[in-house]
Parts: C-alpha cells; structure tokens; sequence
C-alpha cells in the first residue's frame, strides 16, 4: 500500500482542521499523535461519533472506558477502519467480573502505508513508511449500582521508518505515555438516561527529536447522555427499543466553543439495529454517519459510514467484529 506524504498531511488535517496539508513530512512527523482523534469502532462510528454515555461494548475503551464497567460477558472484538490516508486496526480483548470489575488490553495500529524516495526518473533510492501504534490497558468498575469508573493506561508510539538511503527522511520514532479517565451514571430502574464523562488523551509529549520539538497530546475534555426507551409493541413482532445519544467535546483548557455530535439507534429485538448520526465538528471531517449492527447468537457484526459536509476526502467505512465468550 503506498499514500503519499501530501495525503498523510491531509488526513492529519482532517482530524485538526488545521492547515498541515500544506506543510513539509517534517511537519506533519511533529503531529504525530492525531491519530488519537480517529473514531474507532463501527458502533460509535455510525452514531454520529458518540460515545461518551454508551455501554455494554468493548468499543467503549475508545471513548470512555468507564462504559467497560457494564460488559456483562467476556469480549473479543475486532476493529477495522479503511480511509483515504490510512489503514486503522484495533484488537481487544476483555474479561467482565461481577466482583472484580472489567480488565483489558487493546492493540491499536494505524498504518499510513509506503513512500518511495526518488532521485530522478524511475531511480527509486529507499522506502519510508509510517505507522501509529497505540496499546491500552483498561480497568472499569461498579462504584455503585448506577455510578461506574473506568481507566486507560496507554503507551503510545509513532514511527517513521526507512529502507535504504531515504536522504532528508531517517528513521525516527516517539514514544510516549497517556491516561483516559472516565465516569457514568445512569438514571431510573433501567438506566434509561445515562451521563458521561470522560477526559482523554491525557499525558506526556509526543518526543521525537528534542524536548522542543515535542507534540503535546490532544488531551479532550467530553461529556455525553444517552436515553434509551421501548416502542409501542406490534403484535407478533419483536420488541423494538430506540435510543438517542448526544456529545459535546473540546481541547484541554478551551471551553467556548465544542464539538456536538448526536446519533440514533432502532434496535429490532437483539438481532438488528439501525443507526445515524450527524458529528459538527472544527474540521473538515464534520457530517453525516450511516450504520447497522447484527447479532447471531454471541457474534456482533457492526458497520458504519461517514459522509463528510466538505466533500474533500474520501469517506471512511468501518467494521467491527465482536465474539461474546
């Protein structure tokens, strides 16, 4: 797989709504930890990028580990994210005890693909590629019946890789160290309004030459409510459950004007569920998600599409794959 350094720029811009697409590979390798900010997961994808209040998924590691809380069985889930800079991947595993809590670990790649280094025509001198690795290890539990906690300890890591003589562009790498730390509560005998919170990406800079040149985190500060509720029942149909999901994110340390992101859910019975969602964001990555999710038996298949407002990109499409033990 091969992208160009002007794609990556762009896709790191995508997600900062900042004009990176116009600057050098050295510039855009000092940015090296927006790939925080990519949603992950084909549930939370297709609802408008929420995640902040959602429970009972594995995905919640990703948007607020204190959804981990309420896994009612073990979980292994599969994520895959194909985007016009990028091929995103996730692998999780977890393990639910009613006495203990929640305990995980997450892989995280995303691959940004191969670049040839040329000196004249068809005089191909070396290789660089680029690649984000992050790798999470989560706890969540019940303080109350209604109040859960969760937390992500996260290594974090950005490399820049070159075979042969690459000139201007040496391998370099980064390494660095972040928390997520989240809470939830739900409301009513069944939970049905729940609130999150969750502070993300929090930790050290990402340093790859020097202490001046280090890229601080994205550190986000998100809070989130979800309301779910049964419809009428039609005779001889399965029960049909909607629930309504809603967002607001912003910087560390900017509190005017956030991000909102809203999504629905028409969850038919276990098996089937519906999804949309609409993400206002400062970036060009703001607009529309579709989605679907399917159940048989203890295999969950989710899948969901981002339409973007500005139409400069292509359109991530993600997949999940999640095994219930």
């Amino acid at each position: 797989m091969r992208r160009s350094r002007c794609s990556l720029a762009a896709g790191l811009a995508l997600v900062f709504g900042s004009p990176l697409a116009a600057q050098t590979t050295n510039d855009v390798i000092a940015a090296g930890a927006a790939f925080l900010l990519f949603p992950v997961g084909g549930r939370a994808a297709a609802l408008g990028q929420t995640g902040a209040a959602s429970r009972g998924s594995a995905e919640a590691a990703f948007w607020n580990p204190a959804g981990l809380a309420t896994l009612e069985r073990n979980e292994v889930a599969l994520h895959h994210a194909s985007t016009f800079v990028s091929e995103n991947t996730a692998l999780s595993g977890y393990i639910a005890s009613r006495r203990l809590g929640v305990v995980g670990l997450a892989g995280y790649l995303v691959d940004y693909g191969t670049q040839e280094i040329t000196r004249g025509p068809g005089q191909v001198t070396g290789r660089i590629s680029l690649k984000n690795l992050e790798m999470l290890a989560s706890y969540a539990t019940e303080i109350t019946g209604a109040l859960t906690f969760g937390l992500n300890y996260k290594l974090i890591q950005f490399r820049h890789e070159c075979s042969g003589d690459c000139g201007v562009f040496p391998s370099v790498a980064g390494t660095t160290h972040g928390l997520d730390v989240g809470m939830q509560y739900g409301f009513g005998a069944k939970e049905a309004l729940r609130l999150g919170a969750a502070v993300q990406h929090a930790g050290f800079p990402l340093q790859l030459e020097n202490r001046d040149q280090a890229d601080p985190l994205p550190t986000r500060v998100q809070f989130g409510a979800s309301y779910e509720t049964a419809l009428p029942p039609v005779e001889g149909a399965e029960p049909a459950r909607v629930r309504v999901l809603m967002d607001v994110q912003e910087p560390w340390g900017r509190y005017t004007n956030p991000d909102l992101r809203i999504g629905a859910e028409l969850s038919y019975g276990e098996t089937i569920q519906l999804r949309g969602g609409y993400a206002w964001l400062h970036s060009e990555s703001s607009g529309a998600s579709l989605g679907a999710g399917l159940r048989l038996g203890r295999v969950l298949l989710d899948f969901a599409r981002l339409f973007y407002a500005s139409g400069t990109f292509d359109e991530p499409v993600h997949l999940s794959l999640s095994v219930l033990l």
